[in-house]
């Protein structure tokens, strides 16, 4: 009970690693309010990571102790007889080693006879990565960076079970994707695994019966919304494996979606995504947690022994979470793979507002500034969310043109200094044989868009959550019909291959680079021959530059967790500066 207790306290900081080798001191702990003890190193050795374990998964002192797949190896590496009592030495234990040491000295393995592809050497360690961890009946995050073909290897692992007779029949594999990249996934089955058959669960005509699903493919692809649809038919059935794809979708473990996933049954389930912590740590145990169960404890657990004092600059507890984590994420960015593509050139395009529109922003600013900071005061960054929300939200649309704003003052207002300038820009592109992509979040802004293109007499297409024949707004962008591609960054952020595009260009930033980075690899990505170039069009002296400045705390909390970077996080000052 007192080293439970130590553990939950963040001033002592006690380095796991470093004990485990012998070195470190003891600590001295609190045993009443008038006496204190001394426990020396090698007693913390023997007994801290089983007390860790205990308090991820919120038992008390006398409960049966359960220890997870991955404390078994890092307990055994430090103590080869481990742990008087906690069941070292059995031969489950020693299998249970041997499967967590091979998935860190993994070779890379060969792509089926009948696959139509040839995989990269980094794809091909992939296969071997994702084939252990199926094999193994563990689970795991695929997030390989955006564009490196993280469908290519799931669609090799479930072709490799099928050449060896492992993928029975009404045992399929199941992906859920969102919808907009259904069509995607089922045009890639058939084109690099015509052996499988692949099956679209989706519409009002889809199979209503678990009969029926179980035996209409061999992959069978559906939605996010038409899984929590028909929860009852997914979870009747025994899924050879599941890939839950842009799995982002379930970052948030209150939702019905994600309690609905987590009742499914199959021997592997993957999480795959580019990018698997957008905001915060959470997310990240959202997801492993549905690909491998207790890894992590529960959710309380976690918050209070990893996010809480990670959020506090714990380089100890840090370390564990990647630890523990390392055997089954698999994430290779593109620069580590040295990824033969074009050069990715990327610029940020200064735009100063005109006089009207400029007063505009600052009549705003102040008027709003103001209400932020009470917000802030009185109820605190977690109580002040939608406040701050809804005045960000005022001052990036009076960036981006006042017709987007919801004021009466902002009806007088005429200019639009970054329509304006995109224009002129868009007309050179164009001019000079350039196909380009445009970024925004607002559908309406990209409506604006379209017409001043129209104006200037330049042909687009576009695509927002509104877009019904989306693949045809994408084939037509591909045979080079159109030279300007207008997307908005939730219905077409992820999911595409827009490879004819050599131009990406953001209109209006939000502090989460991740989703500008996923939209800008719908270009720069596998297939792309030609040399990329991004603009980013920032309002000078607004809130969007403050956005930018942002942006690298927001990429430092992945870094964290994902290699050996420091924390960062948003503060009421963080915050506040954005009106100034």
């Amino acid at each position: 009970p007192i080293l439970v207790r130590a553990l939950r306290d963040p001033s002592i900081e006690l380095s796991l690693a470093e004990l485990a080798r012998g070195g470190g001191d003891g600590i001295t702990v609190d045993v009443t309010k008038k006496t204190r003890l001394y426990i020396p190193r090698e007693r913390l050795a023997k007994w801290l990571r089983p007390l860790l374990e205990l308090e991820l998964r919120g038992l008390n002192e006398d409960d049966e102790l359960r220890l997870a797949a991955p404390l078994v190896l890092e307990i055994a590496g430090a103590n080869q007889e481990g742990p008087a009592g906690l069941g070292f030495g059995s031969n489950a234990a020693e299998m249970l080693q041997e499967k967590l040491r091979g998935l860190l000295s993994l070779e890379p393995a060969k792509e089926p006879d009948l696959f139509e592809g040839e995989l990269r050497d980094y794809q091909r360690r992939g296969l071997g990565w994702l084939s252990f961890i199926h094999d193994s009946g563990f689970g795991g995050i695929l997030a390989d960076d955006m564009g490196l073909g993280k469908t290519i290897q799931l669609l090799a692992m479930t072709e490799r079970l099928r050449a060896q007779g492992r993928l029975p029949n009404e045992h399929p594999v199941l992906v859920v994707a969102p919808r907009s990249v259904i069509e995607n996934w089922r045009r890639e089955v058939t084109k690099f695994t015509p052996q499988l058959q692949a099956h679209v669960h989706l519409g009002p005509k889809r199979h209503k019966t678990v009969k029926a699903v179980r035996s209409a493919g061999d992959v069978i692809i559906t939605s996010y919304q038409t899984l929590l649809r028909d929860t009852k038919v997914f979870t009747a059935i025994e899924w050879t494996s599941i890939f839950l794809d842009e799995a982002q979708a379930v970052k948030n473990p209150s939702t019905k979606l994600r309690k609905a996933i987590v009742q499914l049954k199959a021997q592997s389930r993957f999480c795959v995504t580019g990018t698997p912590i957008e905001n915060r740590l959470l997310e990240l145990w959202s997801q492993i947690d549905i690909a491998m169960p207790g890894l992590f404890g529960d959710r309380g657990s976690f918050i209070r022994v990893f996010d809480t004092p990670i959020n506090q600059g714990s380089s100890e507890r840090l370390d564990t979470l990647r630890r523990r984590l390392r055997p089954f994420m698999l994430r290779r960015t593109k620069s580590e793979v040295a990824l033969s593509l074009p050069p990715k050139t990327e610029s940020v395009i200064a735009v100063e507002l005109g006089g009207d529109q400029r007063d505009l922003y600052e009549g705003l600013r102040l008027a709003l500034s103001q209400g932020v900071r009470d917000a802030l005061k009185e109820r605190g960054v977690g109580g002040s969310a939608m406040v701050v929300l809804d005045a960000l939200l005022k001052l990036r649309q009076s960036c981006c043109d006042p017709r987007l704003v919801k004021a009466e003052s902002a009806k007088s207002v005429k200019e639009s200094a970054k329509l304006e300038r995109l224009g002129e820009m868009l007309e050179d592109l164009a001019g000079s044989g350039r196909s380009v992509l445009v970024f925004s979040q607002f559908a309406t802004m990209l409506e604006l868009i379209e017409a001043e293109c129209t104006k200037r007499g330049i042909g687009t297409v576009k695509l927002t959550g509104k877009t019904r024949k989306r693949q045809d707004a994408i084939d037509a962008f591909q045979r080079g019909e159109y030279p300007v591609f207008l997307i908005s960054l939730k219905a077409g952020g992820v999911g595409l291959n827009l490879t004819r595009a050599d131009t990406v260009i953001h209109y209006d930033p939000w502090w989460n680079p991740a989703a500008e980075n996923q939209a800008t690899d719908r270009a720069h990505r596998i297939g792309q021959d030609k040399p990329v170039f991004v603009y980013r069009l920032i309002a000078s002296g607004t809130v969007e530059e403050r956005v930018i400045e942002l942006q690298a705390k927001k990429r430092a909390l992945t870094d964290a967790a994902l290699s050996k970077a420091g924390v960062a996080h948003f503060s009421a000052d963080d915050l506040v500066a954005l009106f100034d």
